[in-house]
């Protein structure tokens, strides 16, 4: 091994070496530090960009889709009506093509009047761009892939539905004469001219006179059951400034952007923007400004959903945009959430200065201090290597002296002086001294040994204790904020019901699937602080139906497996409830289901099993869930940990999921497993649980203290 090396202007300087002892970690682990946590923090705040611009376009996709279903059920509810069936009764007679509603004419037939009336009324209440009745000849021919004609429009045939499954309608490009005949005062709204935008794909066109719409035609049947006609219902999206600023303002309402960013929200016909309140000016709207050839090349033509900064007009936004497709899943458009980036990324400078402000005032004030208490090291070393080499040069007479430091040091400079004063007579007792000092510096050593290794695992035991009480009071610190807004959100809950009176009737399941979800959310709560405080509470126990815990939990994670793309099998055999707490069974079984859900990123199929189940040891009944993914599976060293705490194998994970849903489980006698598939690649989790009651030991506690035993949030 090479020695190392003392550099010349050290080696004869106690001095210098301790102010580069000092000084050279100040001058070198501070400044890596510095810039080690301004890179972490800029990726930490662009990712946390992402995750709220994400959650955006979540909001806006699902109120898009909400009123595509809408303008389907609408169209249906009229189609199928008694009303409509008696008002074409009088038209069964009618030769030829027919389109209703037709001009208002003081010479029209009754029949025909009342059926105009009719569909003028319902278009109306529904809230929709046109609602047009057609009679004329019906077959089912394809539809061709620029749009229908109004003749082929006719003959469509609504999309097959599941069992149950309301209808839909679907989004779909027509040409502009299609529009004029169905809706002729839509027609200022299809010409849309062309405005060169910056970093766009070049184009020859100068208008986009295509129509995106809404559409939903439904066939319309006389009293003998035959096909009388088609009922066209739609939405024209172009230049639908209330639908977009609807949209804008459910995403980013008042407030809901800091630093003076402003959100936006935009439909595209392909690459184009048809209606958007992203402004060119002040008060000028950027309809007919195009995207980015980047983002339409992602989205477009790779089908990809855009989450990162984009150009948009004329400034860069933190910006997501998703692709729409149309009945033949086609992409004919993109929808566009997005917020301004320059109030977030000067935001993010101030906050990287400021940290580079106070790591340079610690390391200017370590550096103080650092030479101050070197000075009081080195200056007593250096008065007692004078005092010394005066006496090796025949100084009897030299002493130290009076020094400031009182540590080691400073009695070690006294001690010489006394030493100097005495070292004739007193060789003898310095020597049987020295002998003393050699047994307790041993004696001494073997005890700092043991105590070393004493100190070792208290150390590690009050680093865990620490980790654990830092993550319990921020447990409890959030539980303490989300109860807040979950009193507020029921006590409106509350308030709707007593204002709406009796005619709360038509949304009493919605309301009362709100109180579920604010009381399981509640409950949620109760788990965050039995985790900070797992002795003072405990859930209720109640008799639970596997099968129906099953379906309620899938509802809850719908939208995740949609997005994964994930098919779902159901083998539900139960036939035994168990006891166990209600929210707490669904947490349980929602995590493992979310577990399986992102051990499959590119799809695949969570397979959900529920079947009886008795003990092996005491033979007592119960039941049992397994959650089976077509994942990775469990590698021997992941098996080995999967449940302790903290660990886990995803980046954005905290390790407490299956720590505290193994906690759960146990709490009522139950068992948690987890394996890996026989038949193919992938991981299996069973929920075992038994039949009867069992009284969770920290409410069972508190009842044996003479206080209730049941668990409050």
């Amino acid at each position: 091994m090479t020695p190392f090396h003392t550099p010349a202007w050290m080696a004869g300087s106690v001095r210098n070496k301790l102010l580069a002892m000092a000084l050279l970690p100040l001058a070198v682990v501070f400044p890596l530090l510095v810039l080690a946590l301004m890179a972490w923090s800029s990726v930490a705040y662009d990712r946390l960009l992402i995750t709220k611009v994400r959650s955006d376009l979540a909001v806006a996709s699902g109120y898009f889709h909400q009123v595509l279903q809408e303008v389907g059920s609408g169209t249906r509810a009229v189609a199928q009506s008694h009303a409509l069936a008696r008002s074409v009764e009088g038209l069964a007679g009618t030769p030829g093509r027919l389109l209703l509603p037709l001009p208002a004419d003081d010479g029209m037939p009754a029949d025909l009047a009342a059926l105009n009336g009719l569909l003028q009324r319902e278009r109306e209440r529904l809230g929709l761009d046109f609602l047009v009745l057609e009679r004329g000849p019906q077959h089912t021919p394809r539809q061709p892939k620029a749009g229908p004609s109004l003749e082929a429009l006719g003959r469509l045939q609504p999309p097959q539905q599941a069992a149950g499954q309301p209808h839909t309608a679907r989004l779909v490009l027509l040409p502009s004469g299609v529009v004029h005949k169905l809706a002729p005062h839509l027609a200022g709204r299809l010409h849309i001219p062309l405005v060169p935008t910056r970093n766009a794909m070049p184009t020859q066109r100068h208008e986009e006179d295509r129509a995106m719409v809404m559409l939903a035609s439904l066939p319309v049947l006389d009293g003998r059951g035959r096909q009388w006609g088609t009922l066209h219902g739609g939405t024209l999206l172009n230049q639908n400034l209330d639908f977009i600023d609807h949209i804008n303002r459910i995403v980013y309402p008042d407030g809901s952007l800091p630093f003076g960013s402003r959100g936006t929200a935009t439909l595209f016909l392909e690459d184009v923007r048809i209606t958007t309140n992203v402004r060119l000016f002040q008060d000028q709207r950027a309809v007919g400004t195009r995207v980015s050839q980047a983002v339409r090349e992602a989205v477009l033509a790779r089908g990809q959903t855009w989450l990162d900064r984009a150009f948009v007009v004329n400034d860069w936004y933190v910006s997501a945009y998703q692709p729409l497709l149309d009945a033949q899943g086609d992409r004919i458009g993109m929808l566009y959430v997005g917020y301004l980036e320059r109030p977030f990324r000067w935001v993010s400078y101030g906050m990287l200065a400021v940290m580079g402000m106070i790591f340079l005032g610690v390391m200017a004030l370590a550096a103080v201090f650092s030479v101050r208490w070197a000075r009081s090291i080195f200056k007593p070393v250096e008065q007692m290597n004078l005092t010394m080499q005066r006496v090796e040069q025949g100084d009897g007479s030299a002493r130290v002296g009076e020094v400031a430091a009182r540590d080691e040091l400073g009695a070690l400079a006294n001690h010489l002086d006394q030493l100097l004063d005495v070292i004739d007579d007193k060789t003898r007792r310095l020597r049987e001294w020295g002998e003393t000092l050699d047994r307790k510096v041993a004696e001494r050593t073997r005890e700092l040994e043991a105590s070393n290794a004493s100190l070792q695992v208290a150390q590690q035991q009050l680093v865990k204790s620490e980790k654990l009480a830092a993550i319990g009071q921020l447990t409890a610190s959030i539980a303490h904020e989300i109860n807040n807004p979950i009193a507020v959100i029921q006590g409106n809950l509350d308030l709707i019901r007593e204002t709406l009176g009796e005619q709360v009737a038509p949304v009493r399941g919605e309301l009362k699937l709100l109180d579920e979800q604010v009381e399981r959310m509640r409950l949620i709560v109760t788990q965050l602080l039995q985790y900070a405080r797992p002795t003072e509470f405990a859930g209720y126990v109640d008799v639970q139906d596997l099968n129906q815990t099953v379906a309620d939990c899938l509802v809850l994670v719908t939208h995740l497996l949609q997005e994964r793309r994930i098919e779902v099998q159901r083998d539900l055999q139960a036939r035994t409830p168990v006891a166990c707490n209600r929210q707490e069974l669904q947490q349980v079984v929602i995590n493992l289901m979310i577990n399986a859900v992102q051990a499959m990123p590119e799809g695949g199929r969570l397979r959900l099993v529920t079947r009886d189940w008795s003990d092996e040891t005491t033979g007592a009944p119960g039941g049992c869930i397994e959650v089976v993914d077509e994942g990775c599976g469990l590698s021997p060293e992941v098996r080995s940990r999967l449940f302790t705490p903290f660990f886990t194998t995803k980046n954005d994970g905290n390790g407490l999921g299956l720590w505290i849903s193994l906690g759960l489980v146990e709490r009522y006698g139950g068992r948690l497993e987890a394996d890996n598939r026989t038949d193919r690649t992938g991981a299996v989790f069973r929920v075992r649980l038994l039949a009867e009651p069992q009284v969770p030991q920290a409410a069972q506690a508190r009842t044996q203290d003479g206080r209730p035993g049941r668990a409050t949030a």
